[in-house]
């Protein structure tokens, strides 16, 4: 039967939460500068004209960076902070030295959901929005990244102001836990570890360092994305962080629900509005779709969806192709070449050619393989729950994480940072969301 398929009921959000509309209107405000910045870049430095980057590491050059100021009229270091923005909330997205839109830019001001999950992927990389203190441990750093959740908790829960000195405690308590987990054994400040003795490695943090600085950057760097207000000794979730914070434990997402009508969209609306069917629901409304134009046309459609920034209609694109079947053939063969699609093209002429669905991804070379992993994650971050997020972890072909993270970093998708922020934020593991984190910097800064 071609229905919806049922779910639980959202859960509300706390009282007194904005309506998503409003919410949206906060991001896109506080998004301002890095919405300008993102489309100046796609007026400015679309293909044929002059590239963004000259180091390869998605920062922009001293002449473009010179040049945007001029053309906006801000500092030179404003359109740099602002373009770090914009890469870290999807608006922008760099290939090399050249720079193109996200999918998000090309949505923003007519779809609250890609506003608020843009808003999103800035809030799950603050510790990537403001350079941490001179003179930290890496460790302490990612030990207190990995507290603050429990930190913002409180937060959401306090439903107000909180003194500083009572979030370092909390965080005290909580960095105390994860070194416990790991079997650190605590010792006096100004006592010798054995090198043989649990804990004493690089990775550990002395019991004693301080926090409160630590503590400070993280409050700073949330500050700076608009998740809470800092200043006067107290900190005090804005109503986009208490709705964030919410949002994250409750595990839900928000998207779109489905529009109605699908057959009369165009392919990029009708995929989004299957993107939450059945599959069988989804391929009767495929078929319908289809069956209302001509195969070439819609074809075309679907591929020209296929080929935009959603990795999400990337896939489902390739499904409502697989639907066509053989009139299609051509027109998937014409595109293996293209970088993006190669992946999707070579699975559904596999499939196609009598392959055993399970068996096509053997017609993939690793790094292609690796590639469509990350184009999938990219989808699931976007669009699915944490959960999903993390069983994703399941489908790589590399037998380790660190195998992973190693292979990820050198393939170069353009979504690699959101991708490893989002994972990092939804695993369970400390050391695992640790190991990712340090990836995503990594990938971040270039290193």
């Amino acid at each position: 039967m071609n229905q919806r398929h049922p779910h639980r009921p959202a859960p509300r959000p706390p009282a007194g939460t904005p309506a998503a509309a409003e919410l949206a209107g906060m991001a896109r405000t506080g998004l301002a500068g890095a919405v300008r910045v993102a489309r100046w870049a796609d007026a400015a430095l679309g293909p044929g004209r002059e590239g963004a980057t000259t180091d390869g590491k998605a920062t922009l050059s001293d002449a473009t960076a010179e040049r945007a100021a001029t053309d906006l009229g801000l500092i030179a270091a404003q359109v740099r902070a602002d373009w770090d923005t914009a890469r870290l909330a999807g608006l922008v997205e760099v290939h090399g030295d050249s720079a193109r839109p996200g999918w998000r830019l090309r949505a923003w001001d007519r779809d609250d959901s890609a506003v608020l999950r843009g808003w999103v992927a800035l809030f799950d990389a603050w510790s990537l929005a403001c350079p941490e203190p001179e003179g930290q441990e890496p460790a302490a750093v990612a030990e207190v990244v990995s507290a603050m959740p429990q930190v913002l908790s409180f937060l959401q829960l306090s439903a107000g102001p909180v003194p500083v000195a009572q979030l370092l405690d909390l965080l005290q308590q909580r960095v105390t836990e994860l070194r416990t987990k790991r079997c650190e054994v605590p010792y006096e400040p100004g006592t010798e570890q054995s090198a043989g003795s649990p804990g004493a490695t690089n990775e550990v943090t002395a019991p004693d360092t301080p926090l409160a600085p630590l503590l400070d950057w993280a409050l700073r760097a949330l500050a700076s994305v608009g998740a809470l207000t800092y200043g006067d000794g107290q900190a005090t979730l804005t109503a986009l962080g208490n709705w964030a914070v919410w949002v994250k434990l409750e595990q839900i997402c928000v998207a779109a629900q489905s529009p109605a009508g699908n057959i009369e969209q165009s392919a990029e609306d009708m995929l989004r509005g299957c993107a939450h069917l059945r599959p069988n629901a989804a391929r009767a409304e495929y078929r319908a779709w289809l069956a209302a134009r001509p195969v070439g046309s819609a074809v075309g459609e679907l591929i020209g969806a296929a080929r935009g920034d959603d990795a999400l209609l990337r896939g489902l694109a390739f499904e409502a192709l697989r639907v066509v079947g053989a009139p299609a053939e051509p027109d998937v063969r014409a595109v293996v070449d293209e970088s993006v699609l190669r992946p999707y093209a070579l699975l559904w002429l596999a499939e196609h050619d009598g392959a055993d669905p399970e068996d096509a991804h053997e017609v993939l070379t690793r790094e292609e393989a690796t590639w469509l992993w990350v184009d999938t994650a990219a989808a699931v971050a976007d669009h699915g729950e944490a959960p999903m997020l993390v069983r994703h972890l399941e489908a790589a072909v590399q037998p380790t994480v660190p195998q992973l993270l190693d292979e990820v970093r050198a393939v170069g998708h353009p979504r690699t940072v959101q991708v490893l922020v989002a994972l990092a934020a939804a695993h369970p593991d400390p050391a695992l969301a640790k190991a990712v984190r340090r990836a995503a910097f990594q990938v971040h800064t270039g290193g």
